[in-house]
Parts: structure tokens; sequence; C-alpha cells
């Protein structure tokens, strides 16, 4: 019935908006995934699981983290890097040697600190 790691779900989505603009990317996300109210978490047939997807609850804080942060990978991932590419005449291949890998170890560190702030607290 469902993907049991939420924090792998939404990883896989900050990597893909890495190529593809965050914006579509969330909009697909809360049309594929349940933005539930609390009230209705009682009637779930896993509420352990489902509280996750509760309005404001991990899924969605995380999510919002990999979409934005995920974007900062590749240059073309985001309107602020295509900009910067426009106007700096930075070339893709410069970003992609200097910078894309900087950029996925900052994203999976930060990625993993989340998970371990909600892991511990």
């Amino acid at each position: 019935q469902h993907l049991p790691n939420v924090y792998a779900q939404a990883y896989a989505i900050g990597l893909l908006s890495a190529i593809v603009d965050n914006v579509p990317l969330v909009a697909a996300a809360i049309g594929m995934y349940p933005v539930l109210d609390p009230a209705a978490l009682s009637t779930m047939a896993d509420p352990v699981f489902m509280q996750n997807f509760v309005e404001d609850g991990v899924f969605w804080h995380f999510l919002a983290y990999c979409a934005g942060v995920g974007g900062s990978i590749l240059i073309i991932g985001s309107a602020a890097g295509v900009v910067f590419m426009g106007l700096e005449k930075v070339p893709f291949g410069w970003y992609l040697k200097r910078i894309s890998l900087i950029a996925l170890i900052g994203y999976t560190f930060g990625a993993g600190a989340y998970i371990l702030q909600q892991t511990i607290f």
C-alpha cells in the first residue's frame, strides 16, 4: 500500500529537482501523497506511517528541504541557477566540475542532519 521510507522518497525527489524545476515536482508530490488533517489520522489503516503526511508533517518539511536544496546540485535545477548561468556566462560544464559535487555533499549531509534530528528528538 505504501513505500515505507518517506525520507528516501523525498531525497529522491530532491535529486530529481537537480534536473527538473522544484515547483512542478512539489506540485506533483502534493498530488501523489495525501495532505492529511490531524483529525482524519485516527481513521487511517496505518496511522503511525500516515502521520508523516499530516499537514505540516515530517514528509512535507523534508520535501521542502530536498526540493529546494536539491535544485542547486546542477545549475539548471533552479531558476536562480539558470539566471546566474545567463548573466555571468557560466558554462554548465564549469559548474558541474567545480560546484555540483560540493552541492551534492552539502545536500546529503543536510538531509542526514534532518533525519538524525527527527530520529533523536
